[in-house]
C-alpha cells in the first residue's frame, strides 16, 4: 500500500496551485484546507497515517506555501472557496470528508454551502467558529482594531505580522512542554515565504474577520439544515478557540462526537497519535 505523500502542480485558473496528495485515486477523498499562517504543510504527517484507506488532498492557496500569488486573485474568504470549489472539480472530486481548521473553517465551510450533497463529513479542529460568544480572548485584540479608521486598522494589523507573531500563533496557549515540542520549522518556513504582496494579502484577510461575521448565520444556518456527521477534535489550550468554541458547535450539531485533547491550536504537532485514531475510526463509519 502507497502511503507516501506527492507533492504536485495544477493549473487552476490563473494561479499555479501547489498541492499534496496520499492515497488511491479510487479511495474516499478528505480534503485539507489549511489555515494561517500555515499552508499544506500542516497536514505532511496526518496525511500517510490515513493514506492506506483515504485519498487525502491539501492544496496551497493562492499567496500561500508554493502556489503562485497572481495579481488579480481575490484573496478573500469568498475568492479561496471560488478557489476549492475549481480545485476540487478540477481534479474530478465529487464527494468528500472536509477537515476544517483555523481560517480554513471559514473558507471550507463556505464550499460545504454551495454545493452540500458533496460534503460526506465534518471533522473539524480549532477552527474559526460562527458564534460571536465562544471566541476566545485573542479575537478581543482583532476587534479593538476595527474601531480605527480603514488605513489606521490596516497599519495595526500589519505590526502584528512578522516572524515572532509568527512563532507566537503556533505556540498559542501551550505550556512549555508541549511548546518544545512544536518544530520551529513552521514559523521560519512559512515567514520566509513572505513577500510584500503576500503580507498584504495576510492583512485582507484578517482585517476580512470583520465582514465575516455578518456571514455566522449562514454558516449555522447550514449546519443546523443539513447536519453532516461531524468530528470535533479539539485543543482547548487555545486563547483564539478554547474549549467554550468546541462546544458551541453542539447547538447546532447536537449529535456530533466531540474530543477534546490535552493540546493547543496545532494537535496534529503535539497529539498526532491521538487524533489518528480517533480520525480513522470516524471515517470508517461515515466514509468507506
Amino acid at each position: 500500500m502507497d502511503t507516501l505523500v506527492h507533492h504536485r502542480h495544477i493549473k487552476i485558473g490563473n494561479v499555479d496551485a501547489f498541492y499534496r496528495e496520499a492515497g488511491r485515486e479510487d479511495a474516499p477523498v478528505v480534503l485539507l484546507p489549511h489555515g494561517y499562517p500555515c499552508s499544506s504543510y500542516e497536514f505532511r504527517n496526518l496525511m500517510p497515517r490515513l493514506a492506506d484507506r483515504c485519498r487525502l488532498i491539501a492544496p496551497d492557496y493562492p499567496g500561500a506555501g508554493y502556489s503562485s500569488t497572481p495579481k488579480d486573485f481575490d484573496y478573500s474568504f469568498d475568492g479561496y472557496a471560488a478557489f476549492l470549489d475549481q480545485f476540487v472539480q478540477t481534479l474530478g472530486i465529487d464527494r468528500f470528508a472536509l477537515y476544517l481548521h483555523d481560517f480554513g473553517s471559514p473558507i471550507g465551510a463556505r464550499l460545504a454551502i454551495k454545493q452540500p450533497d458533496r460534503i460526506v463529513a465534518l471533522i473539524i479542529q480549532n477552527g474559526d467558529i460562527p458564534y460571536e460568544d465562544a471566541l476566545g480572548p485573542k479575537y478581543a485584540d482583532i476587534e479593538k482594531t476595527w474601531a480605527l479608521s480603514d488605513a489606521d486598522m490596516r497599519e495595526k494589523l500589519a505590526e502584528a505580522i512578522n516572524e515572532e507573531t509568527f512563532k507566537e500563533e503556533f505556540l498559542n496557549a501551550l505550556g512549555t512542554e508541549l511548546a518544545e515540542s512544536i518544530p520551529p520549522d513552521l514559523w521560519t518556513l512559512h515567514w520566509s515565504l513572505m513577500t510584500p504582496k503576500r503580507k498584504e494579502i495576510a492583512i485582507d484577510l484578517i482585517a476580512g474577520l470583520k465582514q465575516n461575521r455578518a456571514w455566522f448565520p449562514q454558516h449555522r444556518k447550514y449546519l443546523r439544515d443539513h447536519q453532516p456527521p461531524t468530528l470535533i477534535v479539539w485543543g482547548p489550550n487555545d486563547h483564539y478557540m478554547p474549549e467554550k468554541s468546541a462546544r458551541a458547535y453542539l447547538r447546532d450539531l447536537p449529535e456530533a462526537e466531540l474530543h477534546l485533547l490535552d493540546g493547543g491550536h496545532w494537535l496534529l504537532e503535539t497529539h498526532l497519535d491521538e487524533v489518528v485514531p480517533l480520525l480513522r475510526d470516524f471515517l470508517g463509519r461515515v466514509h468507506a
